[in-house]
């Protein structure tokens, strides 16, 4: 830390935000060259929203405020959108309905408007220079001092509460979308956005975080991480998020799984479809075409595909797989790869990888994860129990 003038100036922090700005303008830039799809709209918007966040911080930080006091705190509306933004690209990502819930739209907009309405004490009743002389205990104004911790407690409270139910949101979402892919493909790792899980609680972490930093400094209260870890942990999380973003591929419509708003749930519409004898008949058809024809060997096997082969409608044979059979289209063929897989390891010495891909796996991860799923062991673990069993 160092002084300008009267006032302190984190370095670090100085430092790590002028970071975050230049990552987020270089992942601006190279967005901006791809195609104008709803992802990447909602892609380009959240990365605004983190360059003007950070602008913010620098802005405090670098000791800069002193220059402009009436800037103090202009980003605040701005940040409670980091969440809504969040939740709005992973609908464009994994939704095949080309709008958006008009209610979460309304609320998120309803954010920055509470926010800026807090704020208006602080910015119409304190001049820019008492806001200068709000940094220090010595030269700060008691009665305007309770002004600021307000509005600083007051847009923090509403910055957790959207951020939060957000995140939430989007955690539905993406759970929603993933058991969608699991009743229509063999293999969902390309489509089911696996890393944006982690990544929500991450961010919330971060986020979190930060809503204890900002409050524990406008009572004035600090400790040895103040302006060290917060900053440390943005920059880590916007590089995770920057670099799986900008490699993630964007789905087209049938890759998407979550049922468009207002659309009735599949598993409600199929209940009383079918009875209970035609769904033995294409119990008994499915049963053929992963024994006998042995479909199941075709990597990223459809229900489209499967449908076609066994001359049957994808919503029957969903519903047979869900109310029948108890299991989704994922499971059931991924099952009989590997009971496949175990022969293979047993009767031959291939490598593992070459076993997973001759059985129907496009995925090593996805072969391990449903191996150990259904047997209990990892494939190398399974082979050598049957080693020592010899």
């Amino acid at each position: 830390m160092f002084f300008l003038g009267n006032y302190m100036v984190h370095l670090l922090a100085t430092i790590l935000y002028s970071c975050i700005m230049g990552i987020t303008v270089f992942a601006l830039l190279e967005v901006f060259k791809r195609p104008n799809d709803r992802q990447n709209v909602y892609l380009k918007g959240l990365l605004l929203l983190l360059l003007i966040h950070s602008a913010g911080e620098l802005f405090v930080y670098s000791g800069a405020f002193v220059y402009a006091p009436n800037l103090v705190g202009v980003h605040g509306p701005f940040k409670v959108l980091l969440g809504p933004v969040l939740y709005f690209y992973a609908y464009a990502s994994m939704s095949p309905d080309k709008g958006n819930n008009k209610r979460m739209v309304v609320l998120a907009i309803s954010g920055p408007i509470i926010v800026l309405l807090g704020m208006l004490p602080f910015i119409f009743m304190i001049s820019p220079a008492e806001k200068v002389a709000l940094a220090l205990p010595s030269t700060r104004d008691p009665e305007l001092w309770k002004i600021a911790v307000f509005t600083c407690f007051f847009t923090t409270f509403v910055f957790i509460f959207y951020t939060l139910f957000y995140l939430i949101a989007a955690l539905k979402l993406h759970d929603s979308h993933r058991q969608q892919l699991m009743e229509r493909f063999s293999e969902i790792e390309q489509r089911s956005l696996d890393w944006f899980r982690p990544v929500l609680f991450i961010w919330g972490a971060v986020w979190l975080m930060y809503a204890v930093e900002f409050s524990l400094g406008a009572l004035g209260w600090r400790w040895f991480g103040s302006g060290i870890l917060l900053p440390i942990l943005e920059v880590i999380a916007l590089a995770i998020f920057i670099q799986k973003a900008l490699s993630q591929k964007v789905l087209v419509e049938s890759d998407k799984g979550v049922p468009r708003v207002n659309q009735p749930n599949q598993s409600q519409t199929r209940a009383a479809l079918l009875s209970a004898e035609k769904m033995q008949l294409i119990a008994s058809k499915l049963e053929h075409a992963m024994k006998e024809d042995k479909l199941f060997l075709q990597d990223n096997l459809s229900l489209n595909k499967l449908s076609e082969s066994i001359a049957e409608t994808e919503n029957h044979i969903s519903e047979t797989l869900s109310q029948f059979l108890q299991t989704k289209f994922f499971q059931f063929v991924n099952g009989f790869r590997v009971e496949e897989a175990k022969k293979a390891l047993q009767d031959s010495d291939k490598l593992i990888t070459s076993i997973a891909y001759d059985v129907g796996f496009n995925s090593k991860s996805t072969f391990n994860t449903a191996f150990k799923k259904v047997v209990g062991h990892s494939p190398s673990a399974y082979r050598n129990l049957l080693l020592e069993n010899k």
